[in-house]
């Protein structure tokens, strides 16, 4: 096995050295080698420097993915600099807050942002750098021209393992979002351990990056196969349709996808007439998958199924579902997240913080190389969620079974008290999800004078269908206790999701709690 590099310009100094004139990025007709790479990641360096950016200081990038971006990131880490890519979907003064609180000082634009961020000039004093990721605009300069007025010889500046590489913004429960400061560690090693066969990355892998950059499922994805000396796919978005012809192209090996966006994938008309059998495996997240997913899926892939649980805080997966634990019949642990992956222990706390026994829902805990060097400049924040032990609190509740396997029952703050019992949202969702009429499920908490709150359903029904209330709520109580069932269930057209395909409960909880000061009653 090679020397496993541990900051990012070492790893992309050895595969330049290793495989220079193998294909590193791809985007839409542009292709770079991993030697142009390392050579355009030093001249931005040079350029960050000679901008009068130290080491330390942040830059950002608003953009739709790109594989500049990648050699933005790459250069920054070159320079001891920190990026901070941008949730593009955010309204304007999200974005404003982002890239104020990071205190950015050259900013790179993708192009159906630039009227916007013209906008809300005035209210980015700290910015003195604007660059366009493509083409000049009035008032602009493309990054690649900046980027080759600097020489490329490599600036050679010493980065340690333990600094920061990468920060990224997670929208948080409450209040504003906190920018996750993520170590050069914690990106590289993910694959220097006993890893089994899915894990492993070659030269010969070739990933598709679809997800959006701004969240670690997409720079994840990007850093996974250019750290290992694959070759990364950039799409500017996901695209059903472009993604099936992407892997008939490029012949893609390893895919990433939530799986809304899987559910488009294998639905797309494409998907079966196309060859798929280069794809190796295919990697999913954010949510577990429905057993009726999983077997269509399995009719459109040959591949193996990887089910990741991870979070921004975590530089993403750090627990994983292999494909032989995913079975067309489904089993017991397809409803889990899989076992905490190789240098990850996992902890299930109460409470007061105290480990509990195997089979007890608590928080999930976290002591892994990849846990965040803390929140930026939030430091009783950092400290409610990193304790100087080490190990970092998700937020997030579940239980481990006898043999290690994590099942996740939902976010802490997301579970429903009725009348004294804890309920999980996702526990009542996969209950639902198995009727014939619903296409997809959110349940929540609903204010209730007499338990509190109650438990209520709100469901997308299958197109042509016409499903009852009291025939879903009879339904599920055939599949969980009677006080997990829903009380109430509401039709809607589309649930309400985040970027990554999380559903945003609270946008839904709240036409029931208006005037109320608390969600919890």
């Amino acid at each position: 096995m090679m020397h496993h590099a541990d900051t990012l310009p070492d790893a992309l100094r050895l595969q330049a050295k290793a495989r220079g004139a193998v294909t590193a990025l791809a985007f839409e007709g542009r292709r770079e080698t991993f030697a142009e790479l390392d050579a355009r990641a030093s001249q931005v360096a040079n350029g960050l420097r000679a901008a009068g950016l130290a080491p330390g200081s942040r830059i950002a990038y608003l953009g739709k993915n790109s594989d500049r971006y990648f050699e933005l990131l790459f250069g920054a880490a070159k320079a001891g600099v920190v990026p901070v890519p941008v949730n593009w979907r955010l309204a304007p003064p999200e974005i404003v807050y982002i890239l104020n609180d990071s205190a950015a000082r050259l900013l790179v634009v993708g192009p159906e942002f630039i009227d916007v961020v013209d906008r809300l000039r005035p209210e980015l004093p700290l910015i003195d750098v604007y660059l366009t990721v493509e083409d000049a605009q009035p008032g602009w300069q493309p990054f690649a021209s900046w980027r080759d007025r600097n020489d490329a010889a490599d600036p050679l500046l010493p980065v340690a393992s333990g600094d920061v590489a990468l920060q990224l913004y997670t929208s948080g429960t409450t209040g504003r979002p906190k920018g996750a400061m993520l170590r050069h560690v914690g990106l590289t090693q993910k694959m220097a351990r006993d890893m089994t066969a899915w894990q492993y990355w070659d030269a010969s892998d070739v990933g598709l990056v679809a997800m959006p950059i701004f969240h670690i499922g997409g720079t994840g994805m990007g850093l996974r196969a250019l750290t290992n000396g694959a070759t990364a796919i950039v799409a500017r978005e996901f695209n059903a349709e472009q993604a099936l012809d992407s892997i008939a192209n490029d012949r893609i090996t390893k895919l990433f996808i939530v799986p809304a966006a899987l559910q488009l994938l294998i639905r797309h008309p494409k998907a079966r007439t196309i060859d798929t059998s280069c794809v190796k495996y295919v990697m999913y997240g954010a949510a577990p998958i429905p057993l009726d997913l999983l077997r269509e899926a399995m009719g459109v892939f040959s591949s193996g199924f990887v089910q990741l649980y991870g979070m921004t805080e975590t530089c993403g997966s750090i627990v994983a579902l292999p494909p032989e634990d995913h079975t067309p019949e489904g089993s017991p642990v397809m409803r889990s997240a899989g076992k905490a992956m190789p240098g990850t222990e996992i902890e299930i706390r109460d409470e007061n913080g105290k480990p509990v026994p195997s089979g007890t829902i608590g928080e999930i805990a976290i002591r892994s190389v990849s846990n965040m060097a803390g929140y930026w400049g939030l430091e009783e924040a950092t400290r409610q969620t990193l304790g100087d032990d080490g190990w970092l609190l998700s937020g997030d509740a579940g239980y481990l079974d006898k043999d290690g396997y994590l099942f996740i029952q939902d976010r802490v703050k997301d579970m429903i008290i009725s009348g004294g019992e804890n309920v999980y949202p996702a526990e009542v969702e996969n209950a639902i999800f198995g009727h014939p009429d619903v296409a997809e499920v959110a349940v929540i908490g609903v204010p209730d004078p007499k338990w509190g709150e109650a438990v209520k359903a709100i469901v997308v029904a299958k197109p042509g269908t016409l499903p009852s209330a009291d025939d879903i709520i009879a339904f599920a109580r055939t599949r969980i206790a009677a006080y997990k069932a829903p009380k109430s269930v509401d039709f809607i057209d589309t649930l309400p999701r985040n970027p990554t395909g999380k559903v945003l409960r609270r946008i839904l909880r709240e036409p029931y709690w208006k005037g109320r000061d608390r969600q919890v009653n």
